[in-house]
């Protein structure tokens, strides 16, 4: 099982090197008062994708600590282990 997930990691990072290696050609990117930013392609969606990715984390820490809270607050109430037996 191992043997097959290392295959398929070993596959996507060269599918991704070959689509870095082809996409090196300079993109424009013109932003707010004229200004014009040129960055290879595959850096910009690099950029791009990790701007969405911790845009999404950031999105799902107000619920995690929501729900960790919570989880401590059950813990707190339910009856331990050692007053079950006890009774």
């Amino acid at each position: 099982m191992k043997i097959l997930v290392w295959g398929i990691r070993l596959a996507l990072f060269l599918i991704f090197l070959v689509f870095a290696v082809q996409n090196t050609g300079a993109v424009s990117l013109r932003l707010l008062a004229g200004q014009v930013w040129q960055a290879p392609l595959v850096l910009v969606l690099l950029l791009f994708f990790a701007a969405g990715a911790l845009l999404g984390i950031s999105s799902l820490l107000g619920l995690v600590f929501r729900q960790r809270r919570e989880i401590s607050r059950l813990k707190a109430q339910a009856p331990s282990a050692t007053d079950r037996q006890g009774a």
